[in-house]
């Protein structure tokens, strides 16, 4: 019975090749997008989840309560860890580590040869909780010596040129004008890049904490530092975190407002912002929303085919009937349509993992990926689930359909056909094109964002600056330097900053100021003379930081949020009281966007500390752009022998804040593109069986003197009513999920109904000009052939 069945599968697709054609080319497409997304959702939810202590590694984080609410950050005391392994039976492991942003890239020294490499500091048990294999070297005793340093094994190529006999070679860092020698005590593998932490060598927190910035106890004021724990097996988070929540107030009366608890450490890549304590899921949020587009898709290509196999029911109604009269159950029917659906699902699927192999470089490249397509049981088990999910999903309905006809009526041609059928197709093709008017809107409204994002005015001038980490000489000699490079041809001018401009450290905020009763938590940015110029921020009252006064740290520049926050009138002269410090407003500038869109202006005080900037930012002229980098290139050279100039320009920073959006963005114009390709195929079949199953009516009319255009008209108005309603439904829809997605904007774009009218029209002209091309062939039609027939 299964040869049987598969043999009749074979000559019905052959006598139905165009059908065929279009439910193939639906289906392996709308397959090869969802397999496609599959694989970037699985690496997504799979983010740091490699470590071997995955379930029991968690990073502490800390709940700062002031007046404005509740904010969560990641810094710690740099000697949590020590006291937590010390009091909390329940930590198996705990070790103290410089975030990412801490320090600029440093400069590693070995033979005369300066390398820029990404560096931490860590304790001792860092290689115990996070599984970043050794290669050379024991993950014991890699940290114990402050003299130590771990390389990867790609720094140790660029190092040494090789990875063997490298340990106890002897190397030198350099950054924020330190330098101190080290010994290579081990290797490790390269970082995945399913890792979210990305370096290129550890060296010892100890040495860190004794040696360089010389650190005593302090519990009063949290520090900069991240730190990760091990909980033993067998122990409850949620309880530990009630244990340790008042921990710090045990140690310091001055942090009754802060409280601590762990986050699962995998967990912070999906959930990577807070909002009054609890986390929010900003990258989840895109693993749910292509996780429903793959859906979307593939149901879209199965409505092709459950649209298309009952369309054509009539031409196999014969076949049905003398079927069934010969013995055929109905069951045996079912398990013939679905083994076509099955069959085609299968073909489909092989042609699907074709376009993928073919189509993941590009997909890679997209966003920013290293998705490989290897078959291996996850995988395997996810391809078989798609499947079977299109077989049944396609064929169950037109199965059920075809095999529940009375045999003897369709024989004897008294077979009445079912409005409903005719109802669910309709209903069918509405919802196809009501997804694809919602992709449309979405496009459109994510591009106009990033426009808007990227065009914005953001209280400074971004354009033709130049940035790049202070290093070698320049460290021991920037005054100098700065004064020099003002007087290369070109140079508009020039000033430095501790951190980056745009996504740097800056310095998580200063403790809470208190005047006149009020207490508002405010950011700090550390610069030098000449930044707030160079920049281009307009000032609103008083000065900005010049040589003609004499630097103190308490004169402060503000800006207007600030000055906000407080209610001041008269903010020029002006002294706050924090904890430990005072503060006398000098100037106050406009409001400048120095973070991401997604977070309003927050209050800003600029601190006059030239000693100690790492980043050098230059204005330079546009119409001597690569004249002018050519000179300073040839500078650099000379003034700082061995060092390699290494430059971005400032919009490259901007636009790493909307990395994840971009991809969106551009994925959204893919899939949106896809979903309307395989919607008009199927729009395209029923058109044409339509002008098929019309031809008398066609002919009869033609000869009646009805002109083209009319038979035109007469076949495009039905699916043109449908899309019609398509558009209504969507409409609304996409107007919700469009304005949802925007709330993440601190600054977003209005919603202007022209995005809606013309996704709307856009639809509808894609779906006229698929359905007239059938409309006009059908129209051009001799009428005595199709007549003669009778």
């Amino acid at each position: 019975m299964i040869r049987h069945t598969f043999l009749l599968i074979y000559r019905h697709f052959l006598r139905f090749k165009g059908t065929f054609f279009i439910n193939l080319v639906g289906l392996s497409t709308g397959l090869a997008g969802a397999i496609v997304i599959y694989l970037w959702v699985y690496d997504e939810l799979h983010f740091d989840k490699f470590h071997e202590k995955d379930k029991q590694l968690f990073r502490v984080m800390e709940n700062w309560h002031d007046g404005n609410g509740i904010t969560t950050k990641p810094e710690t005391p740099h000697q949590l860890a020590a006291a937590l392994v010390a009091e909390m039976p329940e930590v198996e492991y705990a070790t103290t580590v410089t975030p990412p942003a801490f320090f600029p890239k440093f400069t590693l020294t070995y033979n005369n040869q300066h390398l820029r490499a990404t560096g931490k500091f860590a304790g001792k048990d860092f290689f115990k909780i996070f599984s970043f294999p050794l290669t050379q070297g024991n993950k014991n005793q890699v940290l114990t010596d402050k003299n130590a340093l771990v390389i990867s094994e790609a720094m140790a190529q660029r190092l040494f040129g090789t990875t063997k006999n490298v340990l106890g070679k002897t190397v030198e860092w350099e950054t924020m004008g330190t330098k101190k020698t080290v010994v290579v005590a081990g290797i490790f593998k390269n970082i995945p890049p399913n890792s979210s932490e990305e370096f290129d060598f550890i060296l010892s927190f100890e040495a860190f904490e004794q040696d360089i910035m010389h650190m005593g106890v302090n519990w009063d004021m949290p520090e900069p530092f991240n730190t990760y724990v091990v909980l033993k097996k067998g122990t409850n988070p949620e309880l530990f975190n009630q244990k340790i929540a008042d921990f710090l107030k045990t140690k310091s009366i001055k942090a009754q407002h802060r409280t601590l608890f762990l986050e699962p450490y995998s967990r912070h890549y999906l959930y990577s912002k807070y909002e009054t304590g609890v986390p929010v899921p900003t990258r989840l949020e895109y693993v749910k929303l292509f996780s429903l587009i793959a859906v979307f898709i593939l149901v879209i290509a199965c409505i092709n085919f459950m649209n298309l196999a009952t369309a054509r029911a009539s031409r196999r109604l014969k076949e049905v009937g003398i079927q069934k009269t010969l013995g055929a159950s109905r069951k045996i029917l079912i398990f013939q349509y679905l083994g076509e659906a099955f069959f085609l699902a299968s073909v489909s699927l092989v042609l699907a993992v074709v376009l993928v192999v073919w189509l993941l470089p590009a997909f890679n490249q997209i966003t920013g990926k290293h998705l490989t397509f290897s078959f291996n049981g996850p995988l395997v088990l996810s391809l078989l689930g798609i499947t079977l999910f299109t077989g049944l999903l396609a064929g169950s309905y037109p199965a059920l359909y075809l095999s529940g006809f009375n045999p003897v009526a369709i024989l004897k041609g008294k077979l009445h056909w079912s409005a409903g059928a005719a109802w669910a197709r309709k209903g069918l093709v509405v919802f196809q094109f009501a997804l694809s008017v919602v992709f449309i809107v979405a496009v459109l409204v994510v591009y106009k964002q990033m426009a808007y994002v990227q065009h914005k005015n953001l209280g400074y001038d971004k354009d033709q600056i130049i940035t790049f980490e202070i290093e070698g000489k320049v460290e021991k000699s920037l005054e100098p330097f700065l004064n020099e490079i003002k007087k290369i041809p070109g140079v508009v001018n020039a000033s430095s900053k501790l951190d980056k401009f745009i996504g740097g450290f800056n310095d998580s905020g200063v403790a809470p100021l208190v005047l006149e009763g009020k207490q508002v938590a405010a950011d700090e940015i550390r610069v030098n003379y000449n930044l707030i110029e160079t920049m281009g921020v307009p000032l609103v009252a008083g000065r900005t930081f010049t040589k003609a006064f004499s630097p103190n740290p308490d004169k402060k520049v503000v800006n207007q949020a600030f000055v906000e926050a407080f209610g001041l009138q008269e903010p020029i002269g002006k002294v706050l009281s924090g904890k430990n410090r005072k503060i006398e407003i000098v100037g106050v500038i406009k409001n400048f966007h120095y973070k991401s869109l997604h977070e309003a202006v927050r209050p800003l005080v600029f601190t006059l500390e030239p000693e100690a900037a790492t980043t050098i930012l230059v204005k330079i002229q546009a119409a001597q752009q690569q004249e002018t980098l050519a000179r300073l290139q040839q500078f650099y050279k000379t003034f700082n022998p061995g060092f390699v100039f290494d430059y971005q320009f400032l919009d490259t920073d901007y636009q790493a804040q909307y990395v994840a959006e971009q991809r969106v963005a551009a994925l959204s114009q893919y899939f949106a593109g896809l979903a309307i390709l395989i919607s008009c195929l199927g729009l395209f079949g029923l058109a044409s069986f339509t002008a098929e199953r019309r031809r008398k009516e066609i002919g009869v009319r033609k000869v009646l003197g009805a002109s083209e255009m009319h038979i035109i008209y007469l076949l495009s108005g039905e699916f043109s009513k449908l899309v019609l309603i398509a558009i209504c439904i969507a409409l609304p829809a996409s107007y919700l999920i469009v304005k949802h997605w925007l709330t993440t904007f601190a600054y977003q774009i209005n919603l202007s109904p022209w995005y809606f009218i013309g996704a709307g029209l856009l639809a509808l002209v894609v779906a006229w000009l698929t359905v007239a091309a059938q409309a006009a062939r059908a129209a051009r039609i001799n009428p005595v052939h199709c007549l003669k027939e009778e």
